[in-house]
């Protein structure tokens, strides 16, 4: 990919409206960013857009890039080599993302280790001991470096291996606390993020994070989490993916642990050590990719009518397009054209599977 293409890349990943799904559908039907960035304004325009999309500007993106490389970050995009497959095979894959540290964490067998923030005493050793354990094993021990459980995994793998996911961008220290393992983590592991260097975290930005966490793993291990727990979020997301998913129980007198036995309620395997991990993940050598529903947009050049018809039919429930097709009579690659051009408006939020619903 020509370094011109590789700007239009980011430009595209960082333009208002464009989602990982839109961003993979966009490429699909006209080939190239520089292409699809040319036809922006009026795919969006057509969909109703009320003012302009706020396409990222090339000097912008030219500042990120200078950023990264400013602080020793890698840029990697989907379509490079050294892009972690895991993440290669999630339906949609994040379109971008800045690395910091040793790179080749990215390519070895991971665990997730993940938990509550404000977690006990106990639960911190348990995740520190677990992940020196797996790491002794040869896997890559990945979390989220929050304050807690998170950070407690991070440290024990420190020696063997660690991948921290930030829910802001590299150079974005949060929470502030954990800065000495932050900087020991870039020294010895690999710092990951979607976001431009140096962008605060925002609420928004943590599932996000926790998908690349559950996405990079053979297996996430929630070791204590109340029942409204980021934990649960990476657990459900990880489940989604096809990756095992292990608990840790806990006394039922413990807040921290409801979420946890909640999860084997549901069916997530008991983890009571190292051993019951491997055990999980001996038959699984890596990650394939998921089928992924492909919209022939050939000749799906798409009109208002039937734009405003599929719009009209979104709701916050998010609605398969086989069914949008059979309900306003049209093909299925007219109408996931015309939707991603209502995502482009601001009028629709694209998910996996092709679902969508209304923004």
């Amino acid at each position: 990919m020509s370094d011109v293409e590789r700007l239009a890349w980011l430009r595209l990943a960082r333009t208002e409206g464009v989602g990982p799904v839109a961003f993979r559908e966009l490429l699909r039907r006209y080939g190239s960013a520089g292409r699809v960035l040319d036809r922006l304004p009026e795919l969006a325009r057509r969909a109703g857009r009320g003012r302009p999309l706020a396409i990222c500007p090339t000097d912008a993106a030219r500042a990120e890039i200078a950023a990264g490389e400013a602080m020793g970050a890698q840029l990697l995009l989907a379509h490079d080599d050294a892009f972690p497959a895991s993440l290669k095979a999630l339906d949609p894959p994040p379109p971008i993302l800045w690395a910091l540290g040793d790179t080749t964490l990215l390519g070895r067998r991971a665990v997730a280790v993940v938990g509550a923030r404000v977690a006990s005493a106990a639960g911190c050793r348990f995740a520190r001991g677990i992940a020196g354990e797996l790491g002794g094993a040869g896997l890559v021990v990945v979390s989220g470096l929050a304050r807690g459980v998170d950070a407690a995994a991070h440290e024990g793998a420190l020696a063997s291996g660690t991948v921290a996911v930030l829910g802001g961008g590299i150079g974005d220290i949060y929470p502030p606390e954990n800065e000495r393992l932050y900087r020991q983590i870039a020294e010895q592991g690999c710092l990951l993020s979607e976001g431009a260097p140096h962008r605060r975290a925002q609420a928004k930005d943590f599932p996000r994070r926790n998908r690349l966490i559950s996405g990079l793993s053979l297996a996430v291990v929630v070791v204590e989490a109340e029942l409204k727990s980021g934990s649960l979020i990476t657990a459900r997301l990880a489940a989604e993916q096809g990756r095992e998913v292990l608990a840790v129980p806990g006394s039922p007198l413990d807040p921290r642990a409801k979420g946890c036995n909640d999860l084997i309620r549901q069916g997530a395997a008991i983890c009571e050590g190292a051993e019951d991990v491997l055990r999980a993940i001996e038959q699984i050598r890596g990650v394939s990719a998921p089928r992924q529903p492909e919209f022939d947009w050939e000749g799906s050049e798409t009109q208002p009518d039937l734009i405003e018809r599929v719009g009209a039919l979104l709701s916050p429930t998010p609605v398969h397009v086989d069914e949008l097709a059979r309900l306003v009579g049209a093909p299925p690659g007219a109408v996931f054209a015309a939707l991603v051009e209502l995502s482009l408006a601001g009028r629709c939020e694209l998910a996996p599977g092709g679902l969508a619903a209304q923004a």
